[in-house]
């Protein structure tokens, strides 16, 4: 499995949903950096189950116990290892998996792909659990970057079809990137929480889900980094963010609603800020030709309904070569998108490090 990401700073992801851990492996991290484990937990918070009715009632404290690395809270230079125990599994939930595949989900490809040694239980190795790995991640890295002058925050753009307001993507304060990084329900405009939460009730009451589209912005990114063609920032960024399960589409500054603009509308102009050059707006979402260009990175991930519902779906029957019929019992997310928030944030600065 390709669970390796980076070639500066590399992450590797281990563990399954429902197997005694999960955990993360941290190489190339520069030493001498302190971490502040309380505002890791907080990140970790953000994502973790069980806190709020749009997400999944399995409760799991997601408590990183730091095995090597770390002396005092400060990076020593050495891979940074962390593991978390699930504490909260219910394997029994997935009985009828085992034979059936769920549509939506990893089931049948990866039967295919790995002859049926797979392990299913709450999707296995390719379950949103994982991401815990990620956020721890992030969170590390989020802190060293934030020394270097280089912040990231993101929110619900929109959960169906209520949307909150985009981000302003020329600046936006410290004071909502401090905001937008503590909240477990992100968003730029609060009135809209209301109806957002409505929207997944809606469906959560149907037994069905809901996806929607998380909003990124990376800010204080120099000028003049990436490596075109095929690394690229886009390019980076992107093979990260679809490391995150359940993104199926990403696009940066205008993305597609450019392609309807003319290049007179879509272009940015340049202006002197002093001695800064920079671009009055941000179609360009920060990258020009692969490379930064000084202004904030700004890119939106769709997010798709959580395939796991309780609804009736037709499947087939692997053992028997017949079709038939399923009902995903266990615990699931109506919505996925609130909690995916930290995640992609964690994603964009994964990437953004090995760009440094």
């Amino acid at each position: 499995m390709g669970s390796v990401f980076g070639n500066k700073v590399k992450i590797s992801v281990f563990g399954e949903s429902h197997g005694t851990a999960i955990g993360v492996v941290i190489d190339g991290l520069p030493s001498g950096e302190h971490i502040d484990m309380e505002e890791l937990n907080v990140q970790m918070s953000r994502r973790a189950p069980g806190g709020d009715k749009t997400a999944t009632p399995r409760k799991e404290a997601d408590k990183p116990q730091i095995l090597s690395g770390l002396i005092g809270d400060v990076t020593t230079g050495a891979p940074l290892a962390a593991v978390i125990y699930n504490t909260n599994t219910r394997s029994q939930d997935y009985g009828n998996v085992m034979d059936s595949p769920r549509p939506g989900h990893s089931d049948y490809a990866a039967f295919v792909r790995y002859s049926g040694y797979n392990d299913v239980r709450g999707g296995g190795h390719f379950s949103g659990r994982l991401t815990a790995n990620m956020v721890f991640a992030g969170g590390v890295i989020r802190q060293i970057l934030k020394r270097r002058g280089i912040d990231i925050a993101a929110h619900i753009y929109s959960i169906g079809k209520v949307c909150d307001k985009a981000f302003d993507p020329t600046r936006i304060s410290p004071e909502l990137i401090d905001r937008l990084n503590h909240e477990k329900f992100a968003l730029v405009d609060k009135s809209k929480e209301a109806a957002m939460r409505e929207e997944v009730e809606n469906v959560r009451l149907k037994g069905d889900s809901i996806g929607g589209v998380v909003e990124c912005i990376v800010q204080g990114m120099p000028a003049g980094i990436g490596e075109p063609m095929f690394f690229g920032v886009e390019n980076v960024i992107s093979s990260a963010v679809f490391g995150v399960p359940a993104v199926k589409g990403i696009e940066f500054g205008s993305g597609f609603a450019g392609s309807r603009l003319t290049g007179s509308e879509n272009n940015d102009e340049f202006y002197y800020d002093g001695d800064i050059v920079k671009t009055y707006t941000n179609n360009h979402g920060g990258i020009l030709g692969g490379i930064t260009s000084g202004m904030p990175i700004v890119f939106r991930a769709a997010v798709k309904p959580t395939p796991s519902i309780s609804l009736p779906q037709n499947t087939v029957d692997l053992t028997n070569k017949e079709n038939t019929a399923i009902s995903v019992k266990g615990r699931h997310d109506p919505c996925i998108v609130p909690r995916a928030v930290p995640v992609i944030e964690a994603a964009a600065a994964v990437a953004v490090i090995n760009m440094m």
